[in-house]
């Protein structure tokens, strides 16, 4: 099984991993440092939350500002319209925005939220 990483740069590594942890995640404290932040997603997905200086490390580019502009869309995949609904209060509550209004579309449904820094996260359900 192949793995996925999602690196995000973060003004503030201890900031967003309390976000992150907020949400239920773990940290997992082999892969990180003051510089980065593994979060645990599930044994196969993980959150990388790296200082501007390091993620500039393995970029040749500027960093993109969230807020401002997207150039992705994270979507985790839930287990209920309940679960859905839990990421989201979750969210709200740990400091995070709104993004967009939650989503109906008759077997899927879904909801969107961005993180300390504008890292848009959606959390869908889709009942098959």
């Amino acid at each position: 099984m192949r793995m996925i990483f999602v690196n995000l740069p973060v003004e503030n590594v201890k900031r967003a991993t309390r976000f992150y942890e907020a949400l239920g995640l773990a940290l997992n404290p082999d892969f990180s440092d003051e510089t980065a932040s593994c979060i645990v997603v599930s044994e196969h997905i993980f959150i990388m939350l790296l200082n501007h200086e390091k993620f500039r490390s393995f970029i040749n580019t500027e960093i993109a500002d969230a807020r401002r502009t997207k150039e992705v869309l994270n979507c985790l995949s839930a287990t209920s319209r309940a679960e859905v609904d839990d990421w989201k209060a979750k969210a709200l509550a740990a400091g995070g925005s709104e993004w967009k209004p939650n989503l109906e579309m008759g077997s899927m449904y879904g909801v969107s939220f961005q993180d300390l820094d504008g890292h848009v996260w959606e959390v869908m359900y889709m009942d098959m």
